[in-house]
């Protein structure tokens, strides 16, 4: 069995001290030889490790510590063990502690910075992307030849005439929920027939056109983020640049010209199934014919609501197809991206959208368009 590890101290005549260890300076063995080194007083000025039998790693890091606090030398290795001190020394690092966690204030106020950072840089790049879109658009139209005729028809029929069974029940279902909830609470002020001025203005005007420009977001401009995105990945969009094809002319414009020209037609075929389909519930639960109803309709909805969502229309459809093309665009390291590009190119579209909604019911109201 292996003696514990001890030491003797001898008193040098240069003012400092030598430590002289025996015995076994390995976990098993030290003992309370940790304790003993930290009672250590004065000066020393050199460790004598000569005549220890055995020495492991947490011996070595004691000694090294020691050595360190005291300023001392180490002496009488074998070169065993000199090699154990050489790798204790060079794994001894300082440790960084962690942080405190900041208060919920400052940790709140970082997010709001962080936020407000990220819609900046975002905003920023969108411009940007927009700009590369207007000139693949002047490109395009300088070039005639460089136009792509059947990539646009198809998006035409990805875009508008698939998208016509979800939005036709999404609207029908919508003209009737306004008309039943409508007739609800006219009806306490024996109004119902204003039934039908709130289905005909606010489906033409805001929601048929509103609704549309969601759905087409979370449809196309999905779609749009991902197929970019999964080319972008598979380095599709470089062999397209390296073979003299502009990625801008023949993947953004076709997307941007399919949705710009298909969301005015989607958004007033949307309101006219959301104005048939409160016109059914009319005349099932109001007993209102639908002769009356249309003739009511032509009478209280004015041509401005019309032409207010064939104005928005476009506008929202730029938006929807730039959103899905640039985070597409964006997509850089891991198939992971695709899916998070994906989303937040429909939350950026739908978000946009209405806050254009916003900005163009003011203008309308503004104007005089009412």
């Amino acid at each position: 069995m292996s003696a514990l590890a001890d030491f003797e101290r001898t008193d040098s005549g240069s003012g400092g001290a030598v430590l002289r260890f025996s015995g076994n300076l390995s976990l098993a063995n030290l003992g309370d030889l940790p304790d003993r080194l930290d009672a250590v007083e004065g000066a020393v000025t050199k460790i004598d490790l000569s005549g220890i039998d055995r020495i492991d790693t947490v011996g070595a890091w004691v000694i090294r510590r020691f050595a360190r606090d005291k300023d001392a030398s180490i002496e009488g290795l074998n070169p065993a063990s000199q090699h154990l001190f050489d790798q204790v020394v060079a794994a001894e690092h300082p440790i960084e502690l962690p942080r405190p966690p900041a208060s919920p204030f400052v940790h709140l106020l970082a997010e709001i910075g962080d936020a407000v950072f990220t819609a900046i840089h975002t905003l920023y790049g969108l411009l940007g992307f927009l700009g590369a879109t207007v000139i693949a658009f002047w490109n395009v139209a300088t070039h005639p030849r460089r136009f792509r005729f059947h990539a646009t028809v198809h998006r035409f029929e990805v875009v508008g005439v698939s998208a016509l069974g979800i939005i036709g029940l999404m609207s029908f279902l919508i003209g009737v929920v306004i008309a039943q909830q409508g007739a609800v609470q006219l009806r306490q002020f024996g109004a119902e027939v204003y039934t039908i001025n709130l289905v005909g203005r606010i489906t033409l005007r805001e929601l048929g056109i509103l609704m549309t420009a969601i759905m087409v977001a979370g449809r196309s401009g999905s779609a749009f983020a991902a197929q970019i995105g999964t080319m972008k990945l598979t380095e599709e969009i470089d062999a397209m640049r390296t073979i003299g094809v502009s990625p801008m002319e023949a993947l953004v414009v076709p997307r941007t010209i399919a949705v710009v020209t298909m969301l005015p037609l989607l958004g007033f075929y949307s309101a006219l199934i959301a104005i048939i389909g409160g016109g059914l519930l009319c005349w099932v639960q109001l007993d209102i014919p639908p002769i009356t109803f249309v003739q009511r309709i032509r009478e209280v909805v004015p041509l401005n609501d019309l032409w207010v969502g064939l104005i928005k229309a476009p506008v929202f459809g730029a938006i929807i197809a730039i959103a899905g093309c640039f985070q597409g665009m964006q997509v850089e390291s891991d198939a992971e991206q695709v899916g998070r590009r994906t989303t937040t190119a429909v939350v950026q579209a739908i978000f946009l959208v209405i806050v254009l909604d916003a900005f163009f019911a003011v203008f309308f109201s503004q104007i005089g368009w009412i």
